[in-house]
């Protein structure tokens, strides 16, 4: 196989860099300002004019299908599209689109839940993950009891990446437990759509970096039985589908951030002057740069043919985490050298360099740790699922 972009994907991709180069990043000062001093990274009137541009541009849901009044142009350009915005950190996404899981809900789901996502009216989040249960569902704690014709939700998430901001989650918890345990997680959990309204709290969990995870915390929350997603006691395969699929995505990000910021070691390399040259003339640099344009160049490929596999149809949750693996370690070790080679001032918060190596340590861990990513690419061999070769 021999990849490679078509005019059209070009094209959108110079078009969204442009959008970001005009639109975003001019914005990044500001962001800095107001993330320091406790403010929302972007004013909600900020946000909407940048999404009312994007949606006259026609960039407003790349990736939607066509009945719901997207582009559907696909994974690819998907993985295209967050590249050239992950260029900045100011908080943009060309919307119009859903949690990919959102797809399997019924007519009235797709209208109270999909549709408003969609359209920017409604904000969701995902929550598996809890105080002692992340990749290991056999670990889930958090229950639903039957009573009636609603269930009855108990138990904590925790690190629910939108918890705080979403209209409604999609939770996942144990409706059978002695199944629960007989397949070891793989039965027995049932994923609910459960409004804030219902009752359930989010609280804001401290982080090194900008990232703001919730913990969620229910309660007695009663949901009706309309609100099940999916198949009742079948939730894990659409946590698993939810999870595969923003694997790769983790690796689109942190090309484009890697991107960015080898740029701007490069920039900076010329610029500055020891003993009477451009450190950019030192091997040292020299080295630095050339290794980060070649893990750069790598990472971009397993992204993208994890992304392409996807849209041929083909399960690529082996790729996924292979792009996933290596690219969120490319990009901790990109922002590492572009620090270094800025020296102290890469230090300070004048440059954006070290807000970026904060939130480039968590690639390595949200949606599947390092080691997780690991066990996955090696049991995938070890078994025969994945031969040697087999993804090109």
């Amino acid at each position: 196989m021999h990849l490679r972009l078509t005019d059209e994907q070009k094209m959108v991709q110079k078009t969204i860099r442009r959008f970001v180069e005009k639109e975003l990043i001019p914005l990044e000062n500001d962001v800095l300002r107001n993330e320091r001093e406790g403010r929302p990274s972007l004013p909600p009137g900020k946000l909407k004019e940048l999404q009312l541009k994007a949606k006259e541009a026609g960039f407003w849901g790349i990736n939607t299908p066509e009945e719901y009044g997207g582009a559907n142009l696909g994974q690819m350009m998907m993985a295209i599209v967050l590249m050239e915005v992950s260029k900045t950190f100011v908080p943009f996404q060309f919307g119009g689109s859903a949690d990919n899981i959102l797809y399997y809900g019924n007519e009235e789901q797709k209208k109270n839940y999909l549709i408003p996502t969609i359209n920017g009216d409604k904000k969701s989040c995902f929550a598996m993950t809890e105080p002692g249960a992340g990749s290991d569902t056999r670990n889930i704690k958090m229950t639903a009891v039957k009573d009636g014709k609603e269930w009855v939700l108990n138990g904590e998430k925790t690190f629910i990446t939108g918890g705080n901001e979403a209209d409604f989650v999609m939770a996942i918890a144990i409706t059978n437990q002695e199944l629960h345990q007989k397949t070891q997680g793989r039965e027995g959990v049932t994923c609910f759509i459960v409004d804030r309204e219902m009752g359930w709290k989010s609280e804001y969990i401290h982080t090194m970096g900008e990232w703001g995870p919730a913990g969620l915390v229910f309660e007695n929350v009663r949901v009706p039985e309309k609100n099940i997603l999916g198949e009742l006691h079948k939730g894990y395969n659409i946590g698993l589908e939810w999870i595969g699929f923003a694997r790769w995505i983790v690796g689109a990000r942190a090309v484009g951030a890697a991107e960015r910021l080898l740029q701007m070691a490069i920039d900076y390399s010329k610029e500055r002057i020891t003993f009477g040259k451009p450190i950019a003339e030192r091997q040292a640099i020299q080295w630095q740069i050339a290794d980060s344009a070649v893990e750069i160049e790598a990472a971009r490929w397993l992204v993208l043919n994890a992304a392409f596999t996807l849209d041929a149809g083909e399960d690529n949750r082996h790729l996924a985490s292979m792009a996933k693996l290596y690219g969120s370690n490319m990009g901790n070790r990109v922002v590492d050298r572009v620090l270094q080679i800025h020296g102290g001032m890469g230090y300070t918060k004048e440059l954006p360099i070290e807000r970026w190596y904060r939130e480039a340590r968590l690639w390595r861990i949200y949606d599947g740790t390092d080691e997780i990513q690991r066990i996955i690419i090696a049991r995938n061999l070890i078994k025969g699922h994945v031969k040697i070769g087999q993804s090109i």
